[in-house]
């Protein structure tokens, strides 16, 4: 069963001071004044106790997430001195869009809660971590090997290239997702739920796209 939402303590408390306010004006108490600015400190109050509630696996899906969506501007970023077709290009650049703001929304989130926030500039580096950070033990991350050879592929076997080592990312992150539902309590914040459920489908939309782009190229890259 999902916990009560920020959302639901405050609109909860806010019925409250809204019956009152209609008590009053029916001739009972006067809830203006002392009695409406206590509901309201009762209503932030409970809504910082339920920001600031947190389950670790939630923080450390969204932390992971943010390094795992840095490696994906990396990536994408390349597309232009490879020489990638217009079609590469284009799903790049929706990559780039997509993955920034959901970064800038998980920074955010973590921000709220005072927990650690990993920073990443726009072109995907992360200051201060160490280059093996940018390679933890998540799925479908890219390997250093892999990741140079990406960055010396040009023309057509870059686009192949992307396409497969993307399709990987992609499906890591998707795994990424199902095993933070799998955790008993996590993801019951709805900013995390919406958050993980729209990665997983994107990601999934567009896992499709890809494969359908690599098999009019011939194929996955050996």
């Amino acid at each position: 069963m999902r916990v009560l939402s920020i959302r639901s303590i405050v609109a909860a408390v806010a019925l409250l001071a809204t019956a009152a306010c209609a008590s009053a004006g029916s001739g009972g108490t006067d809830a203006s004044g002392p009695d409406l600015e206590r509901l309201e400190a009762i209503a932030r109050a409970r809504a910082d106790s339920a920001r600031m509630t947190v389950h670790e696996a939630d923080v450390e899906f969204m932390q992971g997430m943010i390094h795992h969506h840095a490696q994906a501007l990396v990536m994408s970023l390349l597309a232009p001195d490879a020489g990638a077709s217009p079609s590469v290009l284009t799903l790049t650049r929706r990559i780039l869009n997509a993955q920034r703001d959901e970064i800038a929304l998980m920074q955010r989130w973590l921000r709220e809660r005072d927990r650690m926030v990993p920073e990443v500039t726009e072109n995907g580096e992360m200051p201060g971590m160490e280059g093996s950070m940018m390679h933890m033990h998540m799925p479908g991350m890219l390997s250093p090997a892999q990741l140079d050879e990406l960055s010396k592929a040009r023309g057509s076997e870059y686009d192949r290239l992307f396409l497969t080592y993307m399709i990987q990312h992609h499906e890591g992150a998707v795994t990424m997702v199902h095993d933070l539902f799998a955790i008993d309590g996590a993801a019951q914040d709805d900013a995390i739920f919406k958050i993980a459920s729209d990665i997983q489908v994107d990601q999934r939309t567009e896992i499709a796209r890809m494969q359908r782009m690599l098999d009019a190229l011939g194929g996955a890259a050996p």
